[in-house]
C-alpha cells in the first residue's frame, strides 16, 4: 500500500491517504504502512510521516493501536440506550422512564398558542427563562450565570465541547460512563481520560490524575449517576473543587439529568471563582425523552460561545416547546406528577435492592431510573443465562472507557416498572444464573 500512497510534505501525505480512503481503496480496518517503511519509500523524514499520520487521527480518519499498527476508521455500531431493537424478551436494559408516570400535556397544549415568533426575536423564551434563573439561582447562589436552552441534554454536552476544544484535546469522563458522553467524546475527536466513581462519586485522585494529563473539560453527574446511581457527597464535592481551584478555566459540565425527580441533594464542583462552568439540566426524565429540551446555566463567556455554536444551525429551541414545558413546570398537578414519579422510582429500586441482598448479591446506590448490581462472575455469562430465562439485560462492558479491560462484573438493570411477581421472578432467575 506504501507505494501508493504520495506526497513529500505531511498535508500531501495526509491528503493522499484521504483520498485513497474517499476512492474506497482503503477499506475501514485497512492496515496503513508503518511509519518507517513510509517515509523509506516516499523519502522523506520519519517525522513527516509521523506528522501526516497524526493529522489524519486528529481528523478521525485513521486509528493508531500503537504497536498494533495505524488503521482506517470505519463508523462502528455502538451502544445506545433505550429500548433494544427486534427482541421478543423482556428488557430490563432500557434506562428509561415510566410513561405512565410523565405528566399529561393535554391540558398545556391548549395554552401555548400565541402570536408566531419571528427571524431576530430573543431565542428564550422571557418566562421560562425567568423560571430557569430561579431553578439554577437556588443551586449557583453565588454565580455570575446566563441561560441557554438546548435541544436536550446531549446537544448541549456536544456544543459545550464544541465551542470550547479542538480535536484531540483531553475530557476528564466518568468511568463507567453515560453512553451518550461516550459517544459524544469520540465522535468528537477528543480523548477520553477516564475518571474511576466510587459510592460518592468522582474519585480525588482520579478527577487529579486527569488534570495532571492536561484535560480541558470535566463532564459529572453530580446526583443518579449513569450507570451507577451514586450521588456527590458534600464531602466529595468539597474535596473536588479543592483539587479544580489550580484549574479555573478547565471547562465543568455538571450534567444533572435527574433534578426533580432525585431524592438526594445536589452538590456540585462549580465553586464561586470557578471561570468556565455549565450546569445542564434536561426535562427528558420528569417531562419526557421526546420533549428535547435542555436549560444551561453558563458563566458568561461560555453563554456567547455557546450562542454562536447554536446560531448557524438549530438557531434556536422551538418557543412552541418551550412554552409547553414551562406551562407543565408552572402546574401544580404536573409537578406532583413529577414528585410521586421520583418518590416511586427510589422506592421501587430500593425494594429490589433489598430483594438482591438477602441473597447476598451487591447493589450500588438506588438513586436514579436503573440499578447497578454487582455480580460473582462475570456480567456477559450472567446476561447469557437470563436471557434463556427471557430477560434482556445491560452489562456494564458497554459503560467502561477501556476497551481492553477486564470483563465487567456489572449489570445495569430497570426494574422500577416490574410488578412485585415480576420483581420476584427476575431475582430468582438473577441468583441463579450468577451461580
Amino acid at each position: 500500500m506504501s507505494d501508493r500512497i504520495t506526497g513529500s510534505t505531511a498535508a500531501e501525505i495526509a491528503d493522499s491517504v484521504r483520498a485513497l480512503r474517499d476512492r474506497g481503496i482503503l477499506l475501514p480496518g485497512a492496515l496503513l504502512p508503518p511509519v518507517r517503511e513510509l517515509a523509506a519509500t516516499l523519502g522523506v523524514n520519519r517525522n513527516t510521516a509521523v506528522a501526516a499520520y497524526r493529522q489524519l487521527a486528529q481528523a478521525g480518519l485513521v486509528l493508531s493501536r500503537g504497536r498494533a499498527g495505524t488503521t482506517v476508521a470505519g463508523i462502528e455500531a455502538v451502544a445506545q440506550e433505550g429500548y433494544a431493537a427486534d427482541t421478543v424478551l423482556r428488557d430490563i436494559g432500557t434506562g428509561n422512564p415510566d410513561p405512565a408516570r410523565i405528566p399529561d400535556p393535554s391540558a398545556a397544549l391548549m395554552t401555548i398558542a400565541s402570536r408566531p415568533v419571528l427571524y431576530g426575536e430573543p431565542v428564550i423564551d422571557p418566562g421560562l427563562e425567568e423560571w430557569a434563573r430561579r431553578w439554577m439561582a437556588a443551586d449557583l447562589p453565588d454565580a455570575d450565570f446566563r441561560i441557554t436552552v438546548t435541544s436536550g441534554a446531549v446537544d448541549a454536552v456536544e456544543r459545550l465541547l464544541a465551542q470550547a476544544l479542538m480535536r484531540d484535546d483531553a475530557v476528564a469522563l466518568e468511568d463507567p460512563c453515560f453512553l451518550a458522553s461516550i459517544h459524544t467524546v469520540r465522535l468528537g475527536g477528543y480523548r477520553a481520560v477516564p475518571v474511576p466513581v466510587d459510592d460518592q462519586g468522582m474519585t480525588v485522585d482520579g478527577l487529579r490524575a486527569a488534570l495532571d494529563a492536561g484535560v480541558r473539560a470535566v463532564i459529572c453527574t453530580p446526583r443518579a449517576q449513569n450507570p451507577t446511581g451514586v450521588g456527590l457527597t458534600a464531602q466529595r464535592a468539597a474535596e473536588l473543587r479543592g483539587v479544580l481551584a489550580d484549574h479555573p478555566y478547565v471547562l465543568i459540565i455538571e450534567d444533572d439529568h435527574f433534578s426533580l425527580l432525585s431524592q438526594r441533594p445536589y452538590e456540585s464542583l462549580i465553586s464561586e471563582d470557578h471561570r468556565r462552568f455549565a450546569l445542564v439540566r434536561s426535562v427528558s426524565k420528569f417531562l419526557g425523552p421526546d420533549m428535547c429540551l435542555a436549560i444551561a446555566a453558563t458563566d458568561p463567556d461560555t453563554a456567547e460561545r455557546l450562542a454562536m455554536r447554536l446560531s448557524p444551525g438549530t438557531t434556536w429551541v422551538s418557543h412552541l416547546l418551550q412554552r409547553l414545558a414551562l406551562a407543565q413546570l408552572t402546574d401544580e398537578d404536573a409537578m406532583t406528577t413529577v414528585a410521586t414519579a421520583g418518590a416511586h422510582y427510589a422506592e421501587r429500586n430500593a425494594a429490589f435492592a433489598a430483594r438482591l441482598r438477602a441473597h447476598g448479591i451487591d447493589v450500588a446506590a438506588p438513586d436514579g431510573l436503573s440499578l447497578w448490581v454487582r455480580l460473582p462472575r462475570p456480567a456477559r455469562e450472567v446476561a447469557e443465562h437470563l436471557m434463556r430465562r427471557g430477560w434482556l439485560a445491560r452489562t456494564g462492558d458497554e459503560f467502561s472507557l477501556d476497551d481492553r479491560a477486564d470483563p465487567s462484573h456489572h449489570l445495569r438493570l430497570t426494574v422500577h416498572d416490574l410488578t412485585d411477581a415480576e420483581a420476584d421472578t427476575l431475582v430468582a432467575d438473577l441468583v441463579a444464573a450468577a451461580r
